[in-house]
């Protein structure tokens, strides 16, 4: 039963390598939201598309699956309203009528396929909401949104001030950098780094021109590249999402496992027991892209935040 003055929302969030659901009962007025299920599937819907410019039809059939199994528990647990928001991957590609022809018929929403600033309005409002009010946290925030195909940058207070979307995220630019024949070179050679860092660092110069990346106080990390470098830094036996939430990994932390992660083969980054299967072949990219924006921006630590855009679409419904 939804308590008194909340509606009970579904949000979900499909980006480039990874499609997540969270299920809350929400409430404007006081600003609460209860959690009553979050989860997410690797689903590769990127997959290939820098190069070919379409979705994969594997890489759909992953996502139609995964969609199915989030219609039943929204279904479970009686959502009265479901936003479907879909990302970097699916406006990219050219096929993607496809794409949102396969959400239509299975959750009954259309997907809406939102702009780069859309998708950091919803970040930033999902990340910052519960941190407002903390005095040891100065402002303003620069939240960070590292995603599969892209990275969203926002720089506000109570509200956003300027936002960016750049095309760099841990699975574009593991398949523009790391790939050989077909293959993730396991690991990188010094020439394959130089040139994935020298991308970031372009991307880092648009995102500059419109987002004041140095005027921010605090740096907030999204997305599972963020929380897994949290999770490696914790040397967490699980993946443990509340030990990740709200945990600070200083710059020097994140150095030292970036080194790790790039000199690391397959296996020895499969054997790190807080790593998802699907992020294996591109959390080394992700950890770059970090702490590339951390040296760039000068932050002496990042804040791990498990809340980001798919609160942000959850408030956006309620």
């Amino acid at each position: 039963m939804t308590p008194r003055g909340f509606s009970r929302v579904a949000a979900v969030d499909c980006g480039t390598n990874s499609i997540r659901l969270l299920v809350a009962d929400v409430n404007p007025g006081t600003g609460e939201l209860l959690e009553l299920d979050r989860r997410m599937t690797i689903v590769r819907l990127g997959q290939d598309v820098d190069r070919t410019g379409r979705l994969a039809p594997e890489a759909l059939e992953r996502t139609f699956a995964a969609c199915r199994e989030y219609a039943e528990v929204i279904r479970d647990l009686g959502a009265e309203k479901v936003r479907f928001v879909a990302t970097s991957a699916s406006r990219d590609a050219s096929n993607r009528d496809d794409f949102v022809q396969g959400v239509v018929d299975i959750l009954g929403v259309e997907p809406e396929v939102i702009s780069g600033e859309q998708e950091a309005e919803f970040s930033f409002t999902g990340a910052t909401k519960e941190l407002k009010g903390r005095d040891d946290l100065a402002r303003p925030y620069l939240v960070v949104d590292i995603g599969g195909g892209s990275t969203e940058f926002v720089v506000g207070d109570d509200h956003v001030r300027a936002a960016r979307s750049v095309d760099v995220g841990c699975v574009r630019m593991t398949e523009r950098h790391l790939v050989v024949d077909g293959a993730v070179t396991d690991p990188p050679s010094e020439e394959q780094i130089a040139a994935m860092r020298a991308d970031i660092e372009r991307a880092l110069d648009l995102a500059e021109e419109t987002v004041p990346l140095g005027e921010a106080r605090t740096l907030v990390g999204l997305a599972g590249s963020v929380t897994t470098v949290s999770a490696i830094a914790q040397e967490l036996p699980e993946y443990d999402s509340a030990r990740i939430h709200h945990s600070r990994v200083s710059r020097e932390r994140v150095r030292e496992i970036t080194a790790r992660l790039l000199r690391s083969t397959h296996a020895e980054r499969a054997a790190v027991p807080s790593m998802h299967p699907g992020r294996v072949d591109v959390i080394a990219a992700g950890a770059l892209v970090l702490l590339s924006i951390m040296e760039r921006t000068g932050a002496e630590e990042v804040v791990v935040s498990e809340h980001d855009i798919l609160d942000g679409i959850a408030w956006s419904v309620a």
